[in-house]
């Protein structure tokens, strides 16, 4: 039996879904309004809820490991527990503890969730920023716009070394400083607080309600600056419930994680998520690049995930390594139930790349799927929770969600509602009315189809922004997110994703980013075949593709060109590469850019 035989055969191993259900209501002019009426529990209602049951219910589990030298640190339920409240009673000693919040200059580690979930504890919201806001040589115009935005109470840094350029940045002058390692003594009178110090206090139980501010999540600025999304104790938890209630799944979650907690995806959909099952996180500080994904692979040849969640550009480095090393990859499938990405979109042929190790290695196939939200949205509204192996779905609604589809230019608008929708912007009730349809859905601004109108329960694609689709100069409309998906799809692997350029251009044009396992030349005769193949099949100018440029490197996170809601902001990526733009489009044409 071959490899392609044996990938269409093959059995799922059971990821321990619960049934799908949905709820469909057809309204005038082709609106529809999709219901996932599944019961979502109500037992943890604020952040320390889930830690304070673990601890008395799974007292010795770990629940959070971080590298340690050649082996782990860990924490258990019990411990975090303890020491949550110990902090929390510190925070209180000190003079902390404030309806403003507690800014947070650190990468993911255990002392910043502990910290984290004793301001939570105490009604004290906390706002984790990028790290890259605080670093050395930093543009700390971002994180003066935070500051304006958030008007924190205090600072935790994990090193007051390494991010000694915020920390002296004229936005945090005066506030208190909570340094996990090397405080810094300014004179007698003002110093850092040592955390250790905190510790040393008598522990203060959780006084936060259910809805009490837990965070503020800057949003990516894809639409301008920064906003402050207000996160509740009570949208928080319940977008973890509605997660678990996708499930049929006794078993607590092992994850191998790196998104940062100063976003959506890291902060609730992984950390909080896994802590309101039981979960154990392994943190990992590895990244999806050459120079660093050796770290996620030391990390993974220890620890069997039951569930791994990645970004395209981690995904393609995976496999290459999945397919040439047996132990990895006996590992690496020996537990796991569900893989999922994020970020970008994934191409079938590395899925299927997977898949194909995935058979030959355990004899199944793993579901792989993707969601689909927002910051504002919890971060999930749907998400793909049913076997499934094909790539660029954004699934159904989770149970508890509404998801209202507005037609609107040819495509459906994407509106959605639910208890783990954010009340609005911090100091911005303005934008938070804004943001809202006279039925009380949020408004994305994106566009959904389904994989087949006339059975949505088989699911929705995304179908591009509504706001970033234009015109040629012959004033044939693009829409972005269609030919973008089928684009990138013909070229494969070589590429993680694109930026659609063109407007009042002759025609359509891709800036393209890089697999960076590939060389150039391979990654060069991919795309030539990929969209020669696209171009074949396209109709009409604003179909087909007419020149395409090679980006130098893949999207960069920290100039939020992916986006929380996961995929490449388009706009905000045309304005950062301005000049590429411009070298697409050049006459005549440059060596580098490819012409069809």
């Amino acid at each position: 039996m071959d490899a392609e035989t044996s990938l269409l055969t093959a059995p799922f191993r059971d990821a321990r879904y619960a049934p799908r259900r949905l709820e469909i209501e057809r309204r005038d002019g082709g609106e529809m309004v999709l219901t996932n009426p599944t019961p979502v529990s109500l037992r943890f209602q604020t952040m320390t809820a889930a830690l304070e049951h673990w601890a008395a219910a799974a007292p010795t589990r770990i629940w959070l490991a971080e590298r340690s030298g050649a082996g782990w640190r860990t924490l258990t339920f019990a411990e975090a527990w303890d020491q949550v409240r110990a902090l929390a009673g510190g925070l209180r000693e000190a003079g902390l503890v404030s309806t403003r919040p507690l800014i947070v200059l650190s990468n993911n580690t255990i002392d910043h969730a502990l910290i984290k979930y004793a301001a939570m504890s105490q009604g004290m919201p906390v706002a984790p920023v990028s790290p890259q806001y605080g670093l050395k040589g930093a543009n700390l115009a971002r994180l003066a716009h935070a500051c304006e935005v958030l008007r924190p109470a205090a600072v935790f840094t994990e090193d007051a070394a390494l991010f000694e350029d915020g920390l002296a940045a004229d936005c945090l002058a005066g506030l208190p400083v909570i340094a996990a390692k090397n405080a810094r003594r300014k004179n007698a009178q003002s110093s850092d607080i040592p955390l250790d110090r905190l510790f040393a206090a008598a522990p203060a139980q959780p006084t936060a309600t259910p809805d009490d501010h837990a965070k503020y999540l800057l949003t990516s600025g894809s639409t301008g600056l920064p906003k402050a999304v207000i996160c509740t104790h009570r949208t928080i938890s319940t977008n973890a419930a509605q997660i678990e209630a996708c499930f049929a799944d006794p078993d607590p979650p092992v994850m191998v994680h790196s998104a940062p907690w100063s976003h959506s995806l890291g902060a609730n959909a992984i950390l909080h998520m896994g802590l309101h099952r039981g979960g154990t996180l392994y943190i990992d500080w590895g990244q999806p690049t050459a120079a660093r994904f050796g770290e996620t692979l030391r990390n993974l040849h220890e620890v069997a995930p039951t569930y791994q969640n990645m970004v395209p550009a981690g995904w393609m480095l995976l496999v290459d390594e999945l397919e040439k090393d047996e132990t990895l990859a006996r590992t690496f499938f020996s537990q796991v139930r569900l893989l999922q990405y994020g970020g970008a979109a994934l191409g079938q042929a590395t899925a299927d790349r997977i898949q194909k190790v995935a058979v030959r290695t355990v004899g199944e196939k793993i579901s792989f799927g993707s969601g689909y939200g927002a910051t504002e949205t919890g971060p999930t509204a749907c998400n793909v929770h049913w076997l499934n192996d094909r790539m660029g779905m954004i699934g159904a609604p989770i149970p508890g969600t509404s998801v209202r589809l507005v037609p609107e230019a040819g495509k459906l608008d994407f509106r959605v509602k639910g208890p783990q929708v954010t009340p609005g912007y911090l100091g911005r009730p303005d934008l938070s009315d804004r943001a809202f349809d006279e039925e009380g859905f949020y408004v994305l601004g994106d566009a959904a189809r389904f994989v087949d109108p006339e059975n949505p329960m088989k699911g929705m694609v995304f179908d591009g922004r509504l706001s970033e689709n234009f015109k040629l100069a012959s004033g044939t409309f693009v829409g972005v997110g269609e030919l973008r998906i089928h684009a990138i799809g013909a070229i494969g692997g070589a590429v993680t994703d694109a930026v659609v350029c063109g407007e009042g251009e002759e025609g359509v044009g891709l800036l393209l980013y890089p697999n960076p396992t590939m060389d150039r030349a391979e990654i060069a005769a991919a795309v030539r075949e990929g969209l020669d193949r696209h171009n074949a099949t396209a109709r009409g100018a604003g179909g087909k593709i007419a020149r395409a440029l090679v980006l130098p490197n893949g999207p960069d996170a920290g100039a939020g060109e992916i986006t929380d809601k996961g995929y490449i902001a388009q706009a905000l990526a045309r304005r950062l590469r301005a000049e590429a733009a411009q070298r697409l489009f050049a006459n005549p044409c440059p060596s580098d850019v490819m012409e069809f």
